[in-house]
């Protein structure tokens, strides 16, 4: 079997296995968030900052159905990179087969219900009135594309499961030049405002997605499915879902977080809603290091922990928090000097550009909480650890909820609170992840499934036995 697109990691240097597997993830992810940060650059300068608020108002809205289908997406993940580090071939086939029909109905189930509850969902969240409009136009435009999206993650889990971080670098760079391109198309020179910024990022996610899914079934050797591997199998289906419900929990409650502050930050008006927007992108930039560290993170926790390496698994989340802390180190200082040159990237409202500048100040200092969290977090989602991924959310959500509003009530916080909150709840899911780990029941958990599947392979296996004598003796 070629194996130029898939990566075992389960033998080598953990360091530079990390390294070398995130660094395409990092270009990745940056290009992905490129998406949102070019519509929000053009709605910004060429529309106002009202449009910007409007495109604002909608992602913590859309990051929560989307979240849904990406936790289902890295559930899959999981179990894939877990029996493809013990080396069960036609097992993984199988399941990349039953993924694309998990993701099929979420996809469409939360596209539909994101499209029809936009508007009541945004008025809930007191969107000012002179932005609400072009919001619910924006959000239903992105929850018709869920399923485009869910289509691109789906493969993108997949491919990271066997070791392959590079095929979907490739088709992001082009779907986010064509991204740029179709921006300046539809919402400049058509003049189609915050409808073709969300046109544009659909229309490259839909690309990148089939881009991605034509390259595998061509270069991939796990792509390459028999007809016989293609059946529905309701057991993967259910261990898919397994691991996939509690990481969609995880997201979904994280996001649900982020909509309860967006709340709050809606109430101090446009201008805050603008630099809360700006400063959410930038940082969801500044975080993509941390995510494919953590996505790394996964994969080699799975296929280790398939494999039965418990040691190098431990061995792998030291070196994974020392890549991270130097990251943490390195992007202090340009936080600190440079918010308002990256503030200017999104608007031209001086007003806007202090705020936004003064947060980064705020929230750079809580970085290597923020770095803890996705390393640990990666590290436990992908040894299968279901319980902890439910209880993670809990913890972001229950941060963000519980601080937001009461620290924008402190006479000397004020409107600080809603950065502030996002800080703390940082330091606090950091603290929560890294009690989880350490306590080791990860460990456990791991060693407990591998029981059960030998257990089962075995069974298997007699009952193959005994069928083979009956017909010999028949």
């Amino acid at each position: 079997m070629k194996k130029s697109y898939v990566k075992d990691m389960t033998v080598g240097n953990p360091t530079k296995l990390l390294l070398v597997f995130m660094v395409p993830m990092i270009i990745g992810n940056v290009f992905q968030q490129l998406y949102n940060m070019v519509d929000s650059m053009i709605v910004g300068q060429v529309v106002g900052a009202n449009a910007l608020a409007a495109v604002g108002a909608t992602g913590s809205l859309n990051f929560f159905f989307f979240s849904l289908c990406g936790g289902m997406s890295n559930g899959t993940g999981v179990v894939i990179s877990q029996h493809f580090g013990a080396g069960n071939h036609d097992y993984v086939k199988k399941a990349i087969a039953n993924a694309a029909y998990i993701m099929i109905v979420v996809g469409a189930v939360m596209g539909t219900l994101g499209f029809l509850l936009s508007r009541p969902m945004l008025t809930l969240l007191n969107t000012p009135d002179n932005v609400l409009d072009d919001a619910v136009l924006y959000m239903q435009i992105m929850c018709a594309g869920v399923l485009a999206v869910a289509m691109y993650n789906c493969i993108s889990a997949i491919l990271r499961a066997v070791g392959d971080s590079k095929t979907p670098l490739y088709f992001l760079i082009v779907a986010s030049v064509l991204n740029i391109i179709l921006d300046l198309l539809f919402v400049k020179t058509f003049g189609m405002g915050v409808a073709g910024a969300g046109i544009a990022t659909i229309i490259s996610q839909l690309l990148s997605g089939v881009g991605s899914i034509i390259f595998a079934i061509c270069k991939n050797p796990y792509f390459k499915i028999e007809k016989s591997l293609m059946k529905p199998d309701f057991d993967i289906i259910w261990q898919c879902t397994r691991m996939g419900v509690p990481l969609a929990f995880q997201t979904s409650l994280i996001s649900i977080s982020c909509i309860a502050l967006q709340s709050v930050v809606n109430t101090f008006g446009s201008v805050v809603m603008a630099a809360f927007t700006a400063t959410s992108r930038i940082e969801q930039l500044v975080q993509q290091p941390y995510n494919s560290l953590g996505m790394a993170m996964s994969t080699y926790a799975g296929q280790n922990i398939g494999a039965g390496k418990i040691d190098r698994v431990r061995l792998g989340y030291r070196k994974g928090m020392m890549i991270m802390a130097l990251f943490s180190l390195m992007m202090i200082p340009l936080a600190q000097f440079c918010g308002e040159a990256v503030m200017r990237m999104f608007v031209k409202e001086e007003e806007v550009i202090a705020l936004g500048a003064q947060a980064f100040k705020i929230t750079s200092w809580f970085y290597l909480f923020l770095g803890t969290v996705y390393v640990t977090r990666g590290l436990l989602n992908g040894a299968g650890d279901a319980v902890f991924a439910f209880a993670n959310g809990v913890v972001e959500m229950l941060g963000r909820i519980c601080l937001a509003r009461p620290l924008t009530l402190i006479p000397a916080v004020g409107v600080w609170g809603v950065w502030l909150a996002t800080a703390l709840t940082w330091m606090i899911a950091g603290s929560f992840n890294a009690s989880r780990y350490f306590q080791g029941k990860w460990k456990k958990i791991a060693l407990k499934r591998q029981a059960a599947e030998s257990a089962q392979e075995a069974s298997q296996e007699e009952v193959k036995t005994f069928m083979a004598k009956e017909s010999t003796v028949q």
